[in-house]
């Protein structure tokens, strides 16, 4: 494998192959430089460290994640999108922690993922490090004082089976012994610069037992202005919109910059394939944030963040112009009225048709749109708007199909979702994603 420095000229030689173990502290945009380029249809692996909490208690982080560093596609150009077909995921901590979250007043500045500040020596977001366990371990480098804007309000420890199979939340006395050890129990990569959360050792559901479905909650391409990871997309993203912080910004300086990376889709697993807006040149795919597991919404707030490892192909898709990621999903993650028909399905369409005199029968294959929104209505909403500004099916089109070959389900509360139904090949062959959907469903 090969790792290239930062500064890519995105003329130079493509390579066919990439590794990144670097990362963003907290933001994603333009003013990250990018590693590569990386051939058009060539291999990126990732380690990540975890998302949300770690990134949360570490002052240091003007983001909620702690994503790769971007990397540049040969070929990718801004109204171009980038398919992202996912060969392989597996998480590496050997375990977390996580629970619903509390703020600490009077130690941030309109918002606590991206604005941190020592309420006692007043320093903009700190240094820090780790002090014993518990949640007062997170002190300040310059003054000392307890310094993280983060509590929990309920939380657990959790640990994962080598197979990523099955996992168990822990009693009190384990959760201070991982704590004693929390870097190495989180798996933290080389060059991660958060703090594990591991070392609050909150452990108050202890002996549940949990499936484990590793997935990546954030994942994409890199927007057109600087944002902080964790808030390119609508509903996170809404508290930029004139903050007072540097990235306050406007409701449409937010939705023109951001390609809705961060989606908490469990979804977006080994196997499938994301297609992602381009909005910089050369795309800056980026991911972290990696999930061992979560039902559909994230209802907690938070899930089992965690350190692994993601082996991608990427491949261009010219003149495919995007606001927001289509997601061609495995086939145990459609909704059953998007799934294909079989051989013999068809054939019994077929007799019906014959009976009823209908000979025409649509060729169609599954597609899935991203929405998001401040609320599930206007995520609703936006990814039926997609769909049609897409595909150019009308409106109304949109929601009959949605409704017969599809469904909506939630990805995130309060505003993530996915709109899906089954769209006629020839539109997907217009937009050009045909040839993806045939070969990820073994359609004729």
């Amino acid at each position: 494998m090969t790792t290239l420095v930062p500064e890519t000229d995105l003329k130079s030689a493509p390579v066919n192959h990439l590794r990144v173990d670097q990362y963003t502290n907290g933001l994603i945009g333009p003013s990250q430089p990018m590693l590569g380029p990386l051939a058009d249809g060539g291999t990126l692996i990732t380690g990540t460290p975890p998302g949300c909490w770690g990134p949360m208690i570490t002052p240091a982080f003007e983001g909620g994640h702690e994503v790769t560093q971007p990397v540049a596609i040969a070929g990718a150009e801004i109204g171009d999108a980038v398919a992202i077909k996912i060969k392989s995921m597996r998480v590496t901590s050997l375990a977390t922690s996580s629970g619903v979250m509390s703020f600490v007043e009077g130690r941030y500045n309109g918002d606590p993922f991206v604005a941190k500040f020592c309420s006692k020596c007043g320093t903009d977001h700190p240094a820090s490090h780790v002090e014993g366990i518990g949640e007062e371990s997170i002190r300040c480098n310059n003054c000392g004082a307890e310094v993280s804007a983060f509590r929990f309000s309920h939380g657990y420890v959790i640990v994962f089976d080598a197979q990523n199979q099955v996992s168990l939340t822990v009693n009190q006395d384990v959760a201070n012994r991982l704590a004693g050890n929390a870097s190495e129990m989180s798996a933290l990569p080389e060059f991660a610069a958060q703090h594990s959360i591991l070392s609050l050792a909150r452990a108050d559901i202890p002996g549940v037992a949990a499936h484990m479905r590793p997935f990546l909650g954030n994942i994409g391409t890199t927007p057109s202005r600087d944002l902080p990871d964790s808030h390119n997309c609508a509903d996170f993203g809404q508290y930029l919109i004139n903050a007072p912080h540097r990235f306050g910004m406007t409701r449409e300086e937010l939705h023109a910059a951001k390609t809705d990376g961060h989606m908490d889709t469990n979804s977006i697993r080994e196997g499938c394939v994301l297609i992602c807006p381009v909005k910089v040149p050369g795309a800056g795919v980026y991911m972290g944030d990696m999930h061992a597991q979560q039902g559909n919404g994230e209802i907690a707030g938070h899930a089992t963040d965690c350190s692994g490892e993601t082996e991608v192909v990427v491949q261009v898709v010219k003149n495919l112009t995007l606001d927001g990621p289509i997601l061609l999903q495995n086939l145990d993650d459609l909704p059953p009225m998007a799934r294909p028909m079989n051989a013999r399905q068809r054939q019994k369409v077929r007799e019906l048709g014959e009976r009823w005199g209908q000979h025409e029968i649509e060729q169609s294959g599954p597609i899935t749109f991203i929405g998001s929104g401040e609320n599930l209505n206007v995520a609703v909403e936006n990814g039926l708007k997609r769909a049609a500004s897409v595909t150019g099916l009308p409106y109304d089109e949109v929601l009959n199909r949605a409704t017969i070959t599809g469904s909506i389900d939630i990805s995130r509360l309060p505003g993530t979702v996915r709109v899906t139904f089954l769209c006629p090949m020839n539109v997907l062959d217009r937009i050009g994603i045909g040839h993806l959907v045939r070969e990820k469903y073994d359609l004729a």
